[in-house]
């Protein structure tokens, strides 16, 4: 059999990974070493020499855009079309186990799935129909809280609140929770996978025909899995040991989201004759920029280990900025764009990343000042912006009136007259019946127990309800999307926006009609409408990670933002203690190692040019602050850097009088640099002097305290 077409172009270790034998396989793929590729190869090795159908291959992205990027390589390389191979993200792949065995799962037909939001305002409902004060119990925390559980596999009855009346609380609004999402026939993101895992641990058949049915196993981004993803794939992979996992420990950088870098560490414990392959040659990056990401996070103790390497020759050294202020540093970012900009490099080729969010405002500041277009990565997503979310509450209440969040957002949207008082009545009545909103609705509406006015105005909506679901039987999507717009009067609503957005927000309507005319049906789930498959698929593409395309603009993101993305030319602002690494995880090894991963990942989107800056002052949370450089800017080999000296018109944020170290010391018998004990303020390190005999003074960073002036002569001040 010729597989030159599969083979040809790979490198020795991506041939190797591609045509591994059959058994348990561990991918670790270095930042841009092509592991896509791998994985189309793979399958396509698979489907080929193998000889396994596509009916019997799973494959598991973190994007929805991921996978539909994968089946249209594999099909692009094969000459063929796939279907029925199963590749999605765990969430896609879990709606679609539990779209085929709902009665199985516990849950009706029609169920709806809750994105974020809707989730968030469901939570908010039932800590206000608890009469508890939501300035206690803040709805984003217990949503936390319960997505929390849920990615561990724990429902409310297994939780044990110890005795500690804050636990008893939570446990008590997650089964209030729970009760009203069976109630609504709806699930969030969490219930997919905790109800999937659920469906195959209870029902070994089930479980027996999808093991016999899936040959092979495919995860990407294998180091972001949670505890309930990994072990969901661990029953389904069984004692079969087909599990092709490809990921990288070094880029696992989203702990707080539950995700586990154990389950990429402690893989070969749990497959004990795991191959593993290292994907060690990198595509994207210079030989300078790979050495310092190498050295960098070499640094961290517990990882497997490998070593990135490029043919393509060092490159330009990475240039270390040290900024006077922050305004300095985002002057020199900008400064530097212009310079790019001038010699032809396209705006979108370059990023500038940051640690926190709020450093994101003087890099806007600036690029404005200099008419640079700019766009911060990771703004609202086509369906999560707030009148598509309206338009679908609509679409998703003729699909089944009995969908709580959906009704509470639609129900006085646009204002129609159902006050807050009436909305009361209507959720202690849904309360005390345990009855969803749309049945309390009808059933005070037939008791006659609502005011005149409010009952006109409830009982309007529900006949728009019941008029739009007639009207659009028999009607293709799109239609049926035109008919919900028009019965709710949303364009008519928008059209009387006074904030100069309305028309905007219009164009977005029109834009979801075209979206439900594009949409790609492949009625692979019989029982599934049409409608309810684009609901479906609007929640899952809510909740992707992915963004959309960007127009020629300067990039700004968050480092979590970036993982993922290349630029040729790459800024990392706030190189420093107590922002980079934060504050928060200086102390703790675990979240240190996570910091020092996100620098890896920061540097390894640079594919020729990237420059590290940091700040000698920096005003945060209200005060001045004076941090040391970032340990991570100590960890990088001093032969592939360059320090870029500032520019002497840029005054200092104060005046030194020192102008080397050793005239430091001649002055104040401290060293710049040096570490200091102080009786009252404990351990510092000595920042700027100035003065001379008795009223010579030192500037100390402590680390109790901050930043201090000191008389020398009185400070009684000792080397550490």
């Amino acid at each position: 059999m010729d597989v030159t077409h599969i083979i040809e172009g790979l490198n020795d270790a991506q041939r190797e990974a591609v045509t591994a034998p059959p058994g348990s396989t561990l991918i670790l793929a270095g930042a841009g070493s092509g592991k896509t590729r791998v994985l189309v190869h793979r399958i396509a090795w698979l489907i080929q020499v193998e000889g396994l159908s596509p009916w019997s291959i799973l494959a598991v992205t973190f994007t929805n855009k991921a996978a539909r990027e994968m089946k249209h390589r594999i099909e692009a390389l094969l000459g063929q079309p796939v279907g029925g191979m199963w590749v999605g993200t765990f969430h896609g792949l879990a709606h679609r186990l539990l779209r085929a065995h709902w009665q199985e799962a516990g849950l009706p037909q029609g169920f709806q799935i809750l994105d974020s939001d809707d989730q968030f305002r469901l939570v908010k409902r039932i800590i206000r129909e608890m009469n508890l004060d939501d300035s206690k119990w803040p709805p984003r925390q217990v949503q936390w809280f319960i997505n929390q559980q849920k990615d561990e596999g724990l429902r409310a009855d297994h939780l044990d609140h110890g005795g500690d009346p804050y636990q008893r609380q939570m446990i008590a609004i997650y089964r209030e929770y729970e009760a009203a999402c069976q109630r609504a026939g709806v699930v969030d993101f969490a219930e997919l996978l905790l109800r999937a895992h659920e469906l195959w641990r209870d029902r070994p058949d089930i479980l027996q025909h999808y093991q016999e049915r899936f040959g092979a196993i495919l995860v990407d981004e294998f180091q972001d899995t949670n505890s309930i993803q990994y072990a969901w794939l661990r029953l389904l992979a069984g004692s079969r040991n087909n599990l092709f996992v490809v990921g990288d420990d070094d880029q696992s950088i989203y702990g707080w989201r539950g995700a586990r870098v154990e389950n990429i560490q402690d893989f070969q414990a749990h497959y004990p004759d795991t191959r593993i392959v290292r994907l060690e040659q990198n595509y994207r990056s210079s030989g300078n920029i790979l050495s310092a990401a190498n050295a960098v996070i070499a640094n961290n103790p517990t990882r497997l280990g490998k070593q990135l390497w490029t043919d393509d020759g060092e490159g330009e050294p990475i240039r270390v900025y040290g900024a006077f202020n922050e305004v300095d540093e985002a002057r020199f970012v900008i400064d530097r764009i212009r310079e790019a900009i001038d010699h032809g490099m396209a705006r979108a080729e370059m990023a500038i990343l940051y640690r926190t969010t709020a450093q994101s405002r003087l890099f806007e500041e600036a690029l404005i000042q200099q008419a640079i277009p700019y766009r911060v990565y990771g703004g609202l997503k086509f369906f999560e912006r707030a009148e598509i979310k309206d338009a679908l509450a609509y679409l998703r209440l003729t699909a089944n009136p009995h969908d709580d969040p959906s009704f509470e957002r639609a129900v006085n949207q646009p204002p129609r007259g159902i006050g807050a008082k009436t909305l009361e009545a209507i959720r202690l009545h849904a309360r005390d019946f345990s009855c969803s909103l749309w049945q309390a609705s009808e059933d005070l509406l037939r008791g006659g127990r609502m005011t005149a006015r409010a009952g006109g105005a409830l009982r309007g909506f529900i006949e728009l309800i019941g008029e739009a679901t007639a009207e659009a039987q028999g009607l293709d999507l799109a239609e049926q999307v035109e008919v919900a717009l028009h019965r709710a009067r949303l364009r008519e609503h928008l059209q009387k926006s006074r904030d100069g957005k309305g028309q905007d927000r219009i164009e977005n309507l029109d834009e979801l009609i075209n979206a439900a005319r594009q949409f790609d049906y492949q009625g692979e789930q019989e029982d599934l409408s049409q409608l309810d498959a684009f609901l479906a698929h609007a929640a899952l593409e809510a909740g992707d990670t992915q963004a959309e395309a960007y127009e020629d603009s300067v990039q700004l993101m968050t480092l979590h933002s970036a993982k993922g993305l290349e630029f040729p030319l790459v800024f990392i602002g706030g190189m420093e203690e107590g922002l980079f690494p934060h504050s928060m995880s200086a102390e703790d090894p675990q979240r240190l190692e996570e910091e020092r991963r996100l620098c890896y990942v920061g540097m390894t989107r640079a594919m020729r040019q990237l420059y590290l800056c940091h700040a000698e002052s920096r005003r945060l949370h209200g005060s001045e602050t004076y941090p040391l450089p970032s340990r991570f800017l100590r960890e990088i080999p001093a032969g592939v850097v360059q320090e870029v000296r500032a520019r002497p018109q840029v005054s200092r944020p104060y005046t030194p009088a020192a102008g080397s170290l050793g005239a430091a010391r001649e002055m104040t018998g401290f060293e710049l640099g040096q570490r200091v004990e102080h009786p009252k303020f404990g351990a510092g390190v000595v920042l700027n002097a100035e003065g001379q005999g008795s009223g010579a003074r030192v500037q100390v960073n402590f680390e109790a305290v901050g930043a201090k002036w000191l008389v020398v002569a009185y400070a009684n001040l000792s080397p550490a």
